[in-house]
């Protein structure tokens, strides 16, 4: 009993933590926000943000390998489906259920990740989210989602035309207020990236 209360205890810390680090973000920056400043937010004691994190850059390496590790296990559970599923129908008509998953998810965190992939946020995040992106579907051993023999371009053209376009719509919601639901979002990201995007701007049928 007294273990769950200090993991609670835990949980409860590090939230409160990662909020001030969202909260200082967006009023100063990440490059100005200190440990002080986050402390102070999260009212804490530096020893308590210290027996969690080596500094400000420790925690949002670890926030980030948190995200990548949820987003991870959703391409893990649902990208087969993907694959499964343009096999039987090359246009299908309703959301895959890994992107409305995506952005379920992406809603559920939006205040962290629109801080950190912002221009106030910390200025490596796109370039790890991007890396992350790459190994998850060409180096994710031993069985890549993205077989390279299948390619008509070279993969590192297709990772960074794929995680830069992703990135984007994902910036463009979370910036302008998240109007679109989930399912919405994940019926946008799904036209574009099956059909290409000269299919959704019309030009083709």
């Amino acid at each position: 009993m007294e273990d769950n209360k200090m993991d609670l205890r835990v949980v409860r810390t590090k939230t409160a933590i990662r909020d001030a680090l969202v909260v200082l973000v967006e009023e100063k920056g990440f490059e100005a926000t200190t440990v002080k400043d986050i402390t102070n937010k999260a009212k804490i004691n530096r020893g308590t943000f210290y027996a969690h994190y080596e500094d400000k850059f420790d925690l949002i390496n670890k926030c980030l390998e948190e995200v990548m590790q949820d987003m991870f296990n959703i391409v893990e559970r649902d990208f087969p489906g993907v694959i499964a599923e343009l096999e039987i129908n090359s246009t299908p008509v309703t959301p895959f259920p890994i992107a409305v998953s995506i952005f379920e998810y992406l809603d559920e965190n939006s205040g962290f990740m629109k801080a950190m992939l912002s221009s106030k946020g910390d200025l490596s995040f796109q370039t790890k989210l991007k890396d992350f992106m790459w190994k998850t579907l060409f180096e994710n051993i031993p069985n890549p989602f993205i077989k390279e023999d299948n390619l008509l371009v070279p993969k590192q053209y297709l990772a960074s035309y794929i995680s830069s376009a992703h990135i984007g719509v994902i910036q463009q919601w979370l910036n302008s207020g998240r109007k679109e639901s989930p399912q919405e979002m994940a019926q946008v990201l799904s036209t574009i990236a099956i059909n290409g995007p000269f299919f959704a701007a019309g030009l083709k049928k």
